[in-house]
């Protein structure tokens, strides 16, 4: 049910990005969802990819920082209140979201949400009693 997620740390200057999506690419790592969240002296660029291992050790190899955690991935039907319903059944069971990004495979059909958690098998449980489907990570970069 976990999705393994890699996090790499960044300087905030020009082309850090641009060199880190290169590497992927050079070495046939496909991102399937990203976020990037910076502030004045630093990023930290979050990354589901088909490899995670591989793209962690290139990543290293190249001088990155890059750490590994994990995340949920919940799938919502993309309309309106979609997200809505989500977070509303965790406030309801008092789990607090640390951070979030979603990403839409195809117009008009269902978005996938992750999400970060501190109490991750509370958050498991309350979304599948809730009937929420939760992807594996095989399934995510399977979209």
């Amino acid at each position: 049910m976990l999705v393994e997620q890699i996090a790499v740390f960044l300087e905030n200057k020009s082309g850090r990005l641009a060199e880190i999506t290169a590497i992927l690419a050079e070495n046939d790592t496909n991102i399937r969802a990203l976020s990037v969240a910076d502030t004045a002296d630093f990023g930290i660029l979050r990354l589901i990819v088909n490899d995670v291992e591989k793209a962690r050790t290139i990543l290293q190899e190249a001088g990155f920082t890059v750490g590994k955690t994990n995340v949920l991935a919940v799938e919502v039907v993309d309309k309106t209140g979609g997200l809505a319903t989500v977070l509303k059944s965790l406030h309801n069971a008092g789990i607090n979201v640390e951070y979030m990004y979603a990403f839409v495979n195809k117009s008009g059909g269902n978005a996938v949400l992750i999400f970060r958690f501190e109490k991750m098998d509370e958050a498991i449980d309350v979304l599948q009693k809730d009937g929420f489907t939760l992807l594996s990570g095989e399934q995510v970069c399977a979209l």
